[in-house]
């Protein structure tokens, strides 16, 4: 059975996507594959940190988002882990490319930050070769009639 792919990043954006995550690959009785990507460039890094200290980091936040999200749980699906070096979109597109749905989460910045740097969930909506679900970067305000859910957005192919 083909495995949801989440990519986290240790914002609050990326816990709901985990639990999202969570909650579907239960429903749908797959694995479900937790994926953060990090980089290490040591001559633009300030600080005396090593790639195993980088690592070790996105290994921890990894092992703290899942046990957040799992508080409250009474089932699970099988999860695996991944804590990989590289460029998240590029990274994210390439592990899910053999996922049955690849989760993500948008995330509210500086503009100039997503032209300069460019916006994963945005890489990934065009560039996936699977349906990808981008859970919003703030939960809007609801009423009491109101669920708050995630939208599919489809297949690359489908956006030209």
């Amino acid at each position: 059975m083909r495995p949801i792919l989440v990519g986290i990043d240790g914002s609050p954006a990326a816990e709901r996507a985990l639990r999202w995550a969570l909650d579907e690959a239960t429903t749908r009785g797959c694995p479900l594959h937790v994926v953060h990507v990090w980089d290490y460039e040591p001559l633009t890094d300030w600080t005396m940190t090593t790639e195993q200290d980088v690592r070790a980091r996105s290994e921890a936040l990894i092992d703290d988002a899942l046990r957040v999200a799992s508080v409250g749980r009474l089932r699970f699906p099988e999860i695996v882990w991944h804590s990989l070096r590289g460029v998240p979109s590029e990274v994210l597109e390439k592990e899910g490319r053999d996922a049955a749905l690849l989760v993500v989460a948008s995330h509210t910045g500086h503009r100039l930050r997503e032209i300069v740097l460019g916006s994963t969930s945005t890489d990934l909506v065009r560039h996936a070769t699977v349906p990808v679900v981008v859970i919003p970067a703030q939960e809007a305000p609801q009423d009491d009639r109101s669920v708050p859910e995630a939208h599919e957005v489809g297949h690359a192919a489908d956006h030209g």
